[in-house]
């Protein structure tokens, strides 16, 4: 399939910062998608929460599902607007590398802890992922992947006119353009994670019984989801109608964004991806009344269930356990592991901290959960 004119093309990369011959078989951004998936932030995904910690049950998605939903979603928009769909894939299955265990329970905890030593950002720390702790190579490390890989990271969510620290380190080393939107590829991934994230918390909430039919059918676009569904499904069992919804709800979604986003493509007309780096807005985005319904599913899955008292409570719980990890890390560093400890240094230092930090940031719930019973529970060796 051709590419439109404003998608990134394939003889215009700005290639890597460690250059490397050409795949024969393979465009630059099919050789960053395989990376990404052959690593081992990658795979660690498969056991760190999305909202339910990972031992709660089998059927509610993890960071590892939710980003292959994302690349799902994400890829079939590409298609329709004529972008990349390779490079779209790499950063929806990339989005994600820099979460800690626990999911917003963890980054939160850290982001406290790390206050001190310039915070924590999960955005950041997936940057900081496949640019130097993943070590595979002999020649350099991370994943070295494309500028345009590297650069959907740091902005799929926008200009960053105020960088993190690693993010400001890297952009000085390798420029990034952090003060530009982020090229059309980049601005699909992002919206793809809104929708996946709004669909599958919706399914995974309703499963889990934080509410049910009844509490959907006021909500904009679920609620004529659910009519549909019913009306098309007379008699159909709990679940089902429950599938059947969802994929109405992901279906009027994507519809929008393609619509609209076609809309907003008419109007700048751009000549290339540059043209829409520097729009002075978005070039993907919703309509504004799928914009505001998706403000009101937010709020109310918010309030039904991330501030559920279960939630909470297993919130209250993995904030402490990292809280605990981190302290007696950075207050100790000899009790890292032996390649962890030669990097941190003396305790108590900003060096400590950001090694700690990248230690826990690496780990899975289930990794977490035993290395502080390790610190913390004489009956458990260490």
């Amino acid at each position: 399939m051709s590419l439109a004119p404003w998608a990134v093309q394939r003889h215009r990369s700005r290639g890597r910062l460690h250059p490397e011959p050409e795949a024969a078989t393979r465009s630059p951004w099919q050789r960053d998608r395989d990376r990404i998936i052959h690593s081992s932030a990658f795979r660690k995904l498969q056991y760190k929460t999305q909202v339910f910690v990972n031992h709660e049950g089998d059927f509610y998605r993890t960071r590892l599902t939710h980003s292959i939903e994302v690349a799902q979603i994400a890829r079939s928009v590409a298609r329709e607007l004529g972008l990349d769909e390779d490079l779209t894939e790499a950063l929806a299955l990339a989005h994600d590398l820099g979460h800690p265990p626990f999911g917003h329970a963890g980054e939160d905890a850290l982001s406290v802890a790390m206050q001190p030593f310039g915070g924590f950002d999960h955005n950041a720390q997936s940057l900081r992922v496949v640019t130097v702790l993943e070590s595979r190579y002999a020649g350099f490390d991370g994943l070295n992947l494309t500028w345009e890989t590297l650069e959907g990271l740091a902005k799929h969510n926008g200009p960053v006119r105020r960088p993190p620290p690693y993010v400001a380190d890297y952009d000085a080393r390798h420029p990034l353009e952090l003060t530009s939107y982020a090229a059309a590829e980049a601005q699909v991934a992002s919206q793809a994670d809104d929708i996946a994230y709004h669909a599958h918390d919706l399914d995974d909430g309703w499963r889990a019984e934080f509410f049910d039919p009844a509490d959907l059918q006021h909500l904009p676009v679920v609620g004529e989801a659910l009519a549909d569904a019913r009306r098309a499904s007379l008699d159909v069992p709990p679940a089902r109608l429950r599938h059947e919804t969802i994929r109405r709800v992901i279906h009027r979604m994507v519809t929008d964004l393609v619509a609209e986003t076609g809309r907003r493509l008419a109007d700048l007309d751009p000549a290339d991806a540059d043209g829409i780096r520097q729009a002075n807005r978005p070039v993907v985005g919703f309509s504004e009344p799928m914009a505001e319904a998706n403000r009101v599913i937010k709020e109310f899955l918010f309030a039904r269930m991330y501030r559920h008292w279960r939630v909470n409570r297993m919130t209250a719980k993995a904030r402490r356990v990292v809280t605990d990890i981190f302290a007696l890390l950075h207050g100790q560093s000899g009790l890292l592991p032996d390649d962890w400890r030669a990097r941190a240094g003396d305790a108590g230092t900003p060096r400590a901290a950001a090694v700690v930090c990248d230690y826990i940031a690496g780990m899975t719930d289930r990794y977490a959960r035993e290395e502080h019973l390790r610190l913390t529970d004489l009956s458990v060796s260490g």
